[in-house]
């Protein structure tokens, strides 16, 4: 055998198991993690209730928006025009301005009111997306980003009605004095906004806003289960949610 053709076998080898080393431990990386072969929390179809009685007995509370923003990532921007937000508090006159009538009383209209992404039954804004970068789960009905698809287009943030949907202006980064490694940032010239914490969700763990509630103003279940406590709560109060006269279905529900 010449010493070309025992040199030519011999990268062959070398590069076949390099091949087959690398195809090995990509194979190990993309194993399931334990808990995404079962005890993630599942729905037909998440929803949320607030109840405005006991989250107004806690003037001054940002309990429920401090957890979020630091679970994931969410800069404290100044500018208000760039800033960043998943949840957030607008008082009830810019929340409900439709369910309003003229002798409401002044403190129910001033009062604050967290507000949040509705994950729509019918979501315009999945429906203005070009690059399918935002999308609704047929799973459980959450509306997802997928952050490496949207081009930063900006349709999405027009065609969503509640204003639940914010642009980074800039990087998000050079925002953070702590980031969180179990959560990805973000980039410059991308939209985001709340999850319902899906990632979360498939730890076994409730969304962090939940989580931090200490007053039981904030739950969280399946809505297609009657056993569920947020069905259990519709069924015994008066709920409203945000602009339901725009067919879009909002899954997010207020007792007040």
């Amino acid at each position: 055998m010449s010493n070309d053709r025992r040199k030519f076998l011999k990268v062959a080898g070398f590069a076949t198991l390099a091949v087959t080393g690398s195809r090995a431990l990509g194979a190990a990386n993309l194993a399931p993690t334990p808990w995404l072969k079962g005890g993630g929390l599942e729905a037909k179809r998440w929803a949320m209730v607030i109840d405005l009685k006991k989250c107004h007995q806690q003037e001054g509370c940002t309990k429920c928006m401090d957890a979020c923003h630091l679970e994931h990532n969410v800069p404290k921007i100044e500018i208000k025009k760039h800033e960043i937000k998943w949840i957030w508090k607008e008082s009830f006159h810019h929340a409900f301005h439709e369910q309003e009538h003229e002798h409401t009383p002044e403190s129910i209209k001033h009062s604050p009111i967290p507000v949040l992404c509705n994950h729509c039954d019918n979501p315009p804004c999945v429906r203005v997306c070009p690059t399918e970068a935002t999308f609704k789960r047929e799973s459980d009905g959450i509306v997802m980003m997928d952050w490496h698809r949207c081009i930063g287009c900006r349709y999405c943030v027009v065609g969503c009605p509640y204003g639940a949907r914010s642009f980074n202006w800039e990087d998000p980064r050079e925002h953070m004095d702590d980031i969180t490694e179990n959560f990805p940032t973000r980039m410059k010239g991308v939209v985001e906004k709340c999850t319902f914490c899906e990632t979360r969700l498939r730890k076994g763990l409730p969304p962090a806003c939940v989580e931090a509630c200490e007053y039981g103003a904030l739950t969280f279940g399946d809505l297609d289960d009657p056993d569920s406590e947020v069905r259990k709560l519709l069924e015994s109060n008066y709920t409203i949610r945000r602009k339901p006269q725009l067919g879009t279905e909002p899954q997010v529900y207020y007792i007040v």
